[in-house]
């Protein structure tokens, strides 16, 4: 069987309850919900959390919440991994779960696509790989990167590479941060994810981190032109 975990702790500090925070009429957790129903890829859509408000509003979307997050798994440098197999372990130690691929997707996520999560799928399983996620390409050449110095004067990073015409550089890519799709085994193993897994790429103009206020209002005003 396939499910979709949603990792939604409820102690976010450079956004407080962003993971509720109503975005565009509805709480931004409802995105992730809707777009792993919609998709009709999962059995099971489960909410890992340690918040009773969170998991209240993740029901009422049509996520279950079978187990509340325990505290060592819910702090500011708890791994989406270890979060992960939790969940694993937890659902077929408790339920005849028979969990073979499980999806992480994070919570706010309002421009997830279901067309993403179902390539992405496909793309693990025809590459028999570890792990899949959405990559997205660096919208400059990251070996044009430049160090700033004390006294403000730039350096190159990459001095080999400063009169080189962009087009002759390789491309780079960084992780969208919108899900990850899994063998559960691998998940349970903690295996890491990037050295790990194949990347699907989607486009830049629909991936945007949201951490910092600047980048909730980035995101609303991504959400109203689109």
């Amino acid at each position: 069987m396939n499910i979709a975990v949603i990792p939604a702790r409820g102690g976010s500090k450079r956004i407080p309850r962003k993971n509720i925070k109503m975005f565009n009429g509805k709480p931004m957790i409802a995105y992730a919900i809707e777009a792993a129903k919609t998709s009709g890829l999962f059995e099971h859509i489960v909410v890992s959390t340690d918040d009773e408000e969170i998991a209240k509003i993740s029901q009422e979307y049509g996520a279950e919440v079978p187990f509340m997050r325990p505290n060592v798994l819910a702090d500011d440098y708890s791994g989406t991994a270890p979060v992960i197999a939790h969940a694993i372990d937890f659902l077929q130690s408790s339920r005849v779960w028979d969990i073979e691929y499980v999806c992480c997707i994070y919570a706010c996520v309002p421009f997830i696509q279901i067309e993403d999560l179902e390539d992405a799928f496909d793309l693990l399983c025809r590459n028999n790989a570890s792990y899949s996620f959405p990559v997205s390409e660096f919208p400059s050449a990251v070996q044009r990167a430049m160090r700033r110095l004390v006294d403000g004067r730039m350096q190159p990073m990459y001095p080999e590479c400063e009169q080189m015409r962009t087009q002759d550089l390789e491309p780079a890519y960084f992780d969208a941060g919108q899900f990850y799709w899994g063998k559960s085994k691998e998940w349970l193993f903690n295996k890491s994810i990037h050295s790990n897994g194949v990347g699907l790429p989607i486009p830049y103009s629909r991936v945007i981190d949201i951490d910092t206020h600047d980048d909730w209002k980035r995101a609303e005003m991504l959400m109203q032109h689109m």
